[in-house]
């Protein structure tokens, strides 16, 4: 390096940074509110938009695309695009709440094991390890198989599979936060440790949580589908996502748009949280905070 080269250019070149400029992440959660505002849309109002009834049987098996049927019949006559329809509520139902509880679990294991430190986080964290060290898919099969593929049990599932990771989201940014000056300066005016863990740090941490949930949705649309694809989700005959693949796949040569229809709905929810969490990740600074 020449030796006139000033020393403040250097600094500055290591310090660019690597992640997309502002306006291009707040398109980016622009984009994924708009998809997500388009899903929440078909969970709520999908027996409404749907043309037909989901459950409904005809003669026209395995039809292809007509005016009546945009995309075709399935084996047994149903309308595809009204099963499609129907079924994102119940796959989309399974995904909100069972990541809700999830996340409030996380939130509040981290945050006390995080806060309080010591025996409680090394027990918390312990216990939590045990659940973490099994693969997410593998867990999440035997305990829906245990319990039964019923709708609570399966969002009970997902939720205790998804809680460790919120957990250790949350208690990370608390070890740090805590010895913070503004929380000592509150505690030492003698304001009580859990008004300080709940006002004081609990809100300085929610934005790798806010990027954490987006990305537990995306993985969690996949695991409920796949539960469903086994034979594990939703009993029939309410459609979803997962079970209309497995019924399909058998005849996705005679009738591939039973195949592709639910594949790009999957698809698309799927991205929909991605996008948001890549969005939400840059707006709010994750990395440089």
């Amino acid at each position: 390096m020449p030796a006139s080269m000033p020393a403040c250019r250097m600094s500055d070149v290591a310090r660019r940074p690597t992640r997309r400029p502002r306006t291009t992440a707040q398109v980016l959660v622009t984009v994924g509110l708009v998809m997500l505002a388009v899903l929440i849309a078909v969970a709520l109002f999908g027996p409404s938009l749907a043309p037909y009834n989901p459950t409904r049987t005809s003669p026209a098996s395995l039809d292809g695309p007509t005016l009546a049927h945009w995309l075709g019949t399935d084996s047994i006559g149903r309308d595809v695009l009204s099963r499609l329809i129907v079924g994102g509520r119940a796959t989309l139902l399974i995904t909100f709440v069972a990541v809700a509880i999830a996340l409030a679990a996380g939130l509040i294991l981290g945050l006390t094991s995080g806060y309080i430190g010591g025996a409680v986080d090394l027990v918390i964290m312990r216990a939590l390890d045990v659940v973490f060290a099994f693969p997410v898919f593998l867990l999440a099969i035997a305990v829906v198989a245990a319990l039964g593929p019923t709708l609570p049990n399966l969002i009970l599932t997902i939720a205790v599979v998804y809680t460790p990771t919120m957990a250790r989201v949350v208690r990370g940014p608390v070890l740090s936060v805590k010895r913070w000056d503004h929380v000592e300066a509150a505690r030492s005016v003698g304001i009580g440790e859990f008004t300080i863990a709940v006002r004081h740090v609990l809100p300085l941490v929610i934005s790798p949580v806010l990027v954490q949930t987006s990305l537990t949705l995306a993985n969690t649309i996949f695991t409920v589908t796949a539960l469903s694809f086994l034979g594990l989700g939703p009993p029939p005959p309410d459609p979803n996502w997962g079970s209309m693949l497995a019924e399909a796949r058998q005849f996705m040569e005679l009738a591939p748009l039973t195949v592709i229809g639910p594949s790009l709905a999957i698809v698309f929810a799927s991205l929909t949280f991605i996008v948001l969490a890549n969005g939400l990740r840059d707006v709010l600074d994750v990395a440089g905070r």
